[in-house]
C-alpha cells in the first residue's frame, strides 16, 4: 500500500473533526502529490506528542525555525510506510528517544495551519507516543531546546494546537 493510500484509509477511519477530515480527503483527491513537501498547495505532515503518563509530562521541542514549543513532527518521506510510521520516525529522530510506542487508536487530532511560502498549508495528522520508563532525550539539529513539561505547564509555553493535542491525548489515556 502506498503512503497516499494509507493516508486516505487513516483519514476515512478517523471519526473526530469531520469537517477537517473531509477537507484533508478533498485536498488529497485534488492533489495526488499532497503527501509531499513539493506540493505547494499544501501537504500532509505527521507529528506526535511524546508523553510520559507515569510522571504527568510531555516532551516538547523548541523549533529552530518557528521558535515555538511544539510536539515532534514534520514531512513525510519516501521511505515511510504509513502516516503513523512517519509520526513515530519524526518523534524518534527529534527526541532522540528509542523505544517510543504509538498510543493505540490512530490519530489523536488533525490540525491545519498556514506556513510560509512557497507552500501554503500543513495538514498535520497528529498522534501520541508513549515514552519508555527512564527515557533519555537528545536535542536534534531541528531544535533549539528539548524539555519535559508537566501537563499543567503546557498552556503557558505552547500554542493552542499543542494544548488541544495534549487534552485529546489525555482523554484517550
Amino acid at each position: 500500500m502506498s503512503l497516499y493510500d494509507d493516508a486516505v484509509l487513516v483519514l476515512k477511519g478517523y471519526e473526530d473533526q469531520p469537517e477537517l477530515r473531509d477537507a484533508y480527503l478533498a485536498h488529497l483527491a485534488a492533489h495526488p502529490d499532497g503527501m509531499w513537501k513539493s506540493c505547494h498547495a499544501g501537504h500532509l505532515t505527521a507529528s506526535a506528542l511524546v508523553i510520559d503518563p507515569e510522571h504527568g509530562r510531555v516532551l516538547l521541542t523548541l523549533h529552530k525555525k518557528l521558535r515555538m514549543w511544539l510536539q515532534m513532527g514534520g514531512h513525510c518521506e519516501p521511505g515511510d510506510t504509513s502516516v503513523a510510521a512517519a509520526a513515530l520516525r519524526e518523534a524518534t529522530e527529534e527526541s532522540g528517544i528509542g523505544g517510543l510506542t504509538l498510543l493505540p487508536g490512530g490519530p489523536v487530532r488533525l490540525d491545519r495551519h498556514p506556513i510560509p511560502a512557497p507552500c501554503h498549508w500543513h495538514h498535520d495528522v497528529q498522534y501520541a507516543v508513549l515514552a519508555p520508563r527512564g527515557a533519555e532525550h537528545a536535542i536534534s539539529d531541528e531544535s533549539l531546546d528539548l524539555r519535559w513539561f508537566g501537563y499543567d505547564e503546557v498552556a503557558g509555553v505552547a500554542d493552542d494546537s499543542v494544548v488541544r493535542l495534549l487534552e485529546a491525548t489525555r482523554a484517550r489515556l
